[in-house]
C-alpha cells in the first residue's frame, strides 16, 4: 500500500496485490513515456529557477522551488489540473499525519474522490497521461475504484518524496561546499551526486521505515520473526552500513556502491526513473545558476517536519551573491 501500510492483510495477499500494482503502472513509467518528459523537466527546472531568482536572496527555496517542480511534474505526468495544487497539497499533508490518524484517513479519502472524479472525465477528455490510460482500461465501478486509488497514491508519493529529496539533497551539499563548487563547475557530476543524495537523505524523525510482512521465519541479530509477521525496514540504516559502503557517512559522488533507496527486488520502486530525471536535472542546473548559494539561517534553525510520514523541512530560505 502507498498509503503507509503493507498492500493486504497477509503475506500471499500483499503479493498479490503487488503484483498487481506494478501491472497496472509499468506502462506510465515505461522508457517513452520518460523521455518524452525528461526532455520537459529541464524545461521546467530553469522556469522555477527564474523564479527563485526573480524572488532574490533570501527566497524560501522551498516554497519557489522544491515544492511546485515535483508538483509540475507528477500534474503532467498524471493528467491532474496544476491550479488544483493548493488542494491536493494540503490532503497530501494531511494524508501523511503520523500523529492523527483520522485526519490522515479522512484527507486520504479526499484525495482518492478527487482523484476518482478526475479519471471520470477522462472518459469525455483524454489526453497523453496516465490517468487517461486508466480511463481507457474499463468502466466498471470496482475497475475504477482501484484504478483510482492507484492514481492517488501516484500523487501523493510523485510529488511529497521528491520535495523532500530537493531539500535535504540541497542542504547535504550545502554542507559540503566543495561539492557544491564543483557541481557548478560541471553539472555532468551530478548523476552522482544524486545517487549519494538518494542513499543519505532519508525522511526526518526517524519516518522512513518500509511496512512489510515477512514472507518466511527469518532469525536475525538474535531475534526471531515468524513468517506473516508485520516488520518495518529502515533502508536509510541500511544505506549507511559500514559494511557495505567505505566512508558509509561521508558524502562520495564518485561512490559505484548500490544503495537502497529504492527498495530491492520485486519491490523496487516503479517511479525510480522519474525521480531521478527530476533531481539530476534539479542538481544539474541549481549549482551552476547559483553557485554562491547558502543558507540564510543558521542551520540549526531549519525546521525538520517529524510529524509526517515523508519527513523534509518546513522551508529552506537561502541567499546568494548577485552577479
Amino acid at each position: 500500500m502507498i498509503f503507509g501500510g503493507p498492500s493486504g492483510d497477509s503475506p500471499d495477499t500483499e503479493r498479490a496485490n503487488h503484483t498487481l500494482m506494478r501491472k497496472l503502472l509499468a506502462p506510465a513509467f515505461s522508457a517513452r513515456r520518460m523521455r518524452r518528459l525528461s526532455g520537459h523537466v529541464a524545461e521546467l527546472v530553469a522556469r522555477q529557477l527564474d523564479v527563485v531568482e526573480a524572488a532574490g536572496p533570501g527566497a524560501d527555496l522551498h516554497e519557489l522551488f522544491s515544492f511546485p517542480l515535483p508538483v509540475l511534474v507528477i500534474c503532467e505526468l498524471l493528467g491532474v489540473p496544476y491550479d488544483d495544487r493548493e488542494e491536493f497539497r494540503r490532503w497530501s499533508g494531511e494524508l501523511g499525519l503520523l500523529h492523527d490518524r483520522p485526519r490522515a484517513e479522512a484527507a486520504a479519502q479526499a484525495l482518492f474522490a478527487y482523484v476518482r472524479g478526475l479519471v471520470d472525465r477522462k472518459d469525455d477528455e483524454p489526453g497523453e497521461d496516465v490517468l487517461s490510460d486508466f480511463a481507457a482500461l474499463g468502466s466498471a465501478p470496482e475497475q475504477r475504484d482501484r484504478l483510482a486509488a492507484l492514481g492517488a497514491g501516484l500523487l501523493f508519493a510523485g510529488h511529497e518524496t521528491t520535495v523532500g529529496r530537493i531539500d535535504t539533497g540541497t542542504v547535504l551539499l550545502l554542507d559540503r561546499p566543495g561539492e557544491w563548487a564543483a557541481l557548478a563547475a560541471d553539472p555532468e557530476r551530478a548523476p552522482g551526486a544524486v545517487e549519494e543524495v538518494l542513499r543519505l537523505a532519508v525522511p526526518s524523525g526517524g519516518n522512513g521505515g518500509i511496512p512489510r510482512y515477512a514472507h518466511a521465519d527469518v532469525d536475525i541479530a538474535g531475534v526471531h520473526i515468524p513468517a506473516g509477521d508485520a516488520i518495518l525496514l529502515a533502508p536509510g540504516a541500511a544505506n549507511r552500513d559500514p559494511r557495505h559502503f567505505d566512508g558509509a557517512t561521508e558524502f562520495d559522488a564518485e561512490r559505484r556502491s548500490s544503495h537502497l533507496a529504492f527498495g530491492h527486488g520485486p519491490y523496487f520502486c516503479v517511479g525510480a526513473s522519474l525521480a531521478r530525471v527530476e533531481l539530476t536535472e534539479v542538481f544539474r542546473a541549481l549549482p551552476a545558476r547559483f553557485p554562491s548559494l547558502r543558507l540564510a539561517v543558521p542551520r540549526t534553525e531549519l525546521e525538520l517536519r517529524s510529524d509526517v510520514l515523508t519527513g523534509g523541512l518546513r522551508a529552506l530560505p537561502v541567499t546568494w551573491d548577485r552577479s
